[in-house]
């Protein structure tokens, strides 16, 4: 459901919108025991809203409040908002983010953010069991004590049959639609099912919006071939922003 409000706008905009995500959520079962508190921890960094909902569900299985002495961070302002949404988070918690305006919503500018202030002596970073250890590294290495906690596991999705038979049609047909893609594990898992599909050629000539640059090289590398990817464009992870590029062409 990530995408509704986004896929609602573009709808109404004329759009046509398929709604195909790429990966799969499969939360991680841990014992409560072995559930990390936010009360061990000086900083906790969320690094998606998936991250931010499935640990609130394991810290907090009876509900409960966060921790004033523990700040969260998250690398953007959606994730944030994921944060107080949950109805977790007080007046009196503090919550480090990057800006809507910052030029990337990343770990590196979450990086920016947390060196302005005193950096934490112990740091829980929640995540998925396959990620970036760039912040983990930083913050290593200015003396933090990091804990890396992996709430859910990413899983490609299959296309189904009907799916299937749409982007053959798309590539019989010559028509070219718009993906978005918002991370390296999404392009490797469609670029393996248009593969299967026999559309991979194809793939090189639709347009793609890109979250971050660095997915620009790797969505090169995992279509293949020689020549390049027919229009990459890139924006900022939020539904403005996505909308407004998708709007425009």
């Amino acid at each position: 459901g990530r995408n509704d409000g986004l896929a609602h706008a573009l709808r109404e905009a004329g759009r046509s919108v398929y709604v195909w995500p790429a990966l799969r959520i499969d939360p991680v079962e841990v014992a409560p025991s072995a559930v990390p508190s936010p009360d061990d921890f000086d900083l906790a960094v969320f690094v998606s809203g998936n991250a931010a909902r499935l640990y609130l569900r394991q810290a907090f299985p009876s509900g409960g409040q966060w921790p004033a002495a523990c700040a969260a961070a998250t690398v953007g302002p959606a994730s944030a908002q994921a944060l107080r949404d949950s109805g977790f988070f007080g007046a009196e918690t503090t919550l480090i983010h990057p800006g809507s305006q910052a030029a990337t919503h990343d770990s590196e500018a979450l990086w920016q953010c947390l060196r302005a202030r005193p950096l934490p002596r112990r740091a829980l970073i929640l995540r998925g069991t396959q990620g970036r250890n760039w912040l983990a590294d930083r913050l290593r290495a200015h003396g933090v004590e990091v804990f890396i906690h992996a709430v859910y596991a990413r899983q490609p999705q299959a296309w189904s049959a009907q799916q299937v038979a749409q982007v053959r049609h798309w590539a019989a047909t010559q028509q070219h639609p718009n993906w978005l893609i918002t991370s390296g594990e999404s392009i490797d898992a469609i670029a393996a099912q248009a593969a299967r599909a026999g559309v991979l050629g194809w793939m090189r000539q639709c347009r793609y919006l890109i979250t971050h640059p660095v997915l620009r090289q790797r969505l090169e590398g995992a279509l293949g071939g020689d020549a390049p990817v027919a229009m990459v464009k890139e924006c900022l992870p939020v539904d403005e922003a996505i909308f407004e590029a998708l709007v425009a062409g």
